[in-house]
C-alpha cells in the first residue's frame, strides 16, 4: 500500500522567502483570482487548482496543515482517506481531520477538526513525521460515521484491486481491524463490510451496486468479460446472467478528462464507445446505460433498468424517498 507524500500541484507560501509570492503582489493575485488561498499562508494558482481532482485538493490541504503543526498528528477520517487516495462522492471537509485522545481537551481550530476517538485497536502508519489511520481503520471510520452507501464506497475503495499500486487492504484485514476495535456505535460496519467487494472500479460503481439492491434488481455480477468481434476483449461494470442484460454507469471523465482518453479526442472516444455498445448489444440480449443524474434520482435509475426489461422484485420507489 502506499500513501502520498508529495504535492499534486506547486504550493506558494508566504514563509518561504524569496518565493513567487510577496504580500503585496499576493492581494493583487488573489483579488483577480490569479491565485486561490488553500490555508492560511499557502496559496497556489487558481488555473492549476481548478483541474485537481477534490480528494486532490484536499490532500493538499492536508500536507499544507500538516506541515504546519509544531507536533505530531494523527491524521484520520477524511484527511486520511485523501492520504490514501480514497474517493468518495460526499464533499470533502474544508477542514483536516486529526484524531486525539478520548476525553481531551483539545478543540477544533479553522484548519483542523480534532476527533476525541482515541487509540485503542487503532491501527496506524508513519507518514511524514505523522501518523496516518491505515486504510483498514480509515474505512472503518468513514462507515461509521456515514451512511450505508457511503460506507460501502470506502470499503470498496480500501480493497480496490485494479489500483494501479495494488489494493490498499482487503476484507480480511478489515475484519480484523473491527475485531480490535474497543468503541461503541460500530455495529452496522460489518453490514458494510459483507456488502463490500474489491471489484468497483469507481465510486459511481459502488453507488450504483448499492442502488441496484436497494431498488429490488437482481444482485450482478461484477467486471464481466467478453469478447466482441473487431474490438476485443471488454468488462462490463454489471451482468445480470439469468436475464443475458448488461448494466454499465457512464462516467464523462472518459470524454473530458485528457488522462483517461489516452491520447483520443473526445469525439473519438465518444465513437469507440458507439461501436463497443453497438458490438455489445449483438452479444447480449438487453444493454442500460446510466450516468450521474439517474444515481442522484434512482426512480431514474429504476426506470431506465425497468424499461429495458431488468425486473425488480419492489414497485418503483416513491418521490422524496430517503436513500
Amino acid at each position: 500500500m502506499e500513501a502520498a507524500t508529495e504535492h499534486p500541484i506547486i504550493v506558494h507560501r508566504r514563509r518561504e522567502q524569496g518565493g513567487a509570492v510577496d504580500d503585496r503582489r499576493l492581494r493583487r493575485l488573489v483579488a483577480d483570482g490569479t491565485y486561490v488561498r488553500i490555508v492560511s499562508g499557502s496559496y497556489a494558482n487558481a488555473a492549476e487548482w481548478r483541474i485537481l481532482t477534490p480528494m486532490q485538493r484536499h490532500l493538499v490541504r492536508v500536507l499544507e496543515t500538516a506541515d504546519r503543526t509544531r507536533a505530531p498528528v494523527v491524521l484520520t477520517h477524511a484527511a486520511a482517506a485523501a492520504v490514501w487516495g480514497m474517493d468518495r462522492i460526499s464533499a470533502w471537509p474544508s477542514r483536516v481531520d486529526v484524531r486525539i485522545p478520548l476525553a481531551s481537551g483539545g478543540r477544533s481550530s479553522g484548519a483542523i477538526r480534532r476527533r476525541a476517538l482515541g487509540f485503542d485497536g487503532v491501527e496506524l502508519v508513519p507518514w511524514r513525521g505523522h501518523l496516518v489511520t491505515s486504510p483498514a481503520q480509515t474505512a472503518i471510520d468513514l462507515v461509521a460515521e456515514s451512511g450505508f452507501t457511503d460506507g460501502v464506497i470506502a470499503l470498496d475503495q480500501a480493497m480496490w484491486s485494479s489500483r494501479e499500486s495494488g489494493a490498499l487492504t482487503d476484507v480480511h484485514q478489515v475484519s480484523e481491524a473491527l475485531a480490535a476495535q474497543t468503541r461503541r456505535g460500530l455495529g452496522r460496519v460489518q453490514r458494510a463490510i459483507d456488502f463490500s467487494t474489491h471489484l468497483s472500479d469507481s465510486v459511481r460503481e459502488s453507488q450504483s451496486r448499492v442502488l441496484l439492491d436497494l431498488l429490488g434488481f437482481p444482485a450482478p455480477i461484477l467486471q464481466h468479460s467478453f469478447t466482441l468481434p473487431g474490438i476485443g476483449r471488454v468488462k462490463t461494470d454489471f451482468w445480470f446472467e439469468a436475464f443475458e442484460h448488461a448494466g454499465e454507469f457512464d462516467g464523462t471523465g472518459k470524454y473530458l478528462d485528457p488522462a483517461l482518453r489516452n491520447g483520443r479526442t473526445a469525439n473519438q472516444v465518444l465513437l469507440d464507445e458507439k461501436d463497443r455498445g453497438d458490438a455489445l448489444r449483438r452479444v447480449v440480449r438487453r444493454v442500460s446505460r446510466w450516468r450521474t443524474g439517474a444515481l442522484k434520482d434512482p426512480r431514474l435509475l429504476y426506470d431506465i433498468l425497468v424499461a429495458d426489461g431488468l425486473p425488480s422484485r419492489f414497485p418503483r420507489p416513491r418521490k422524496g424517498a430517503a436513500w
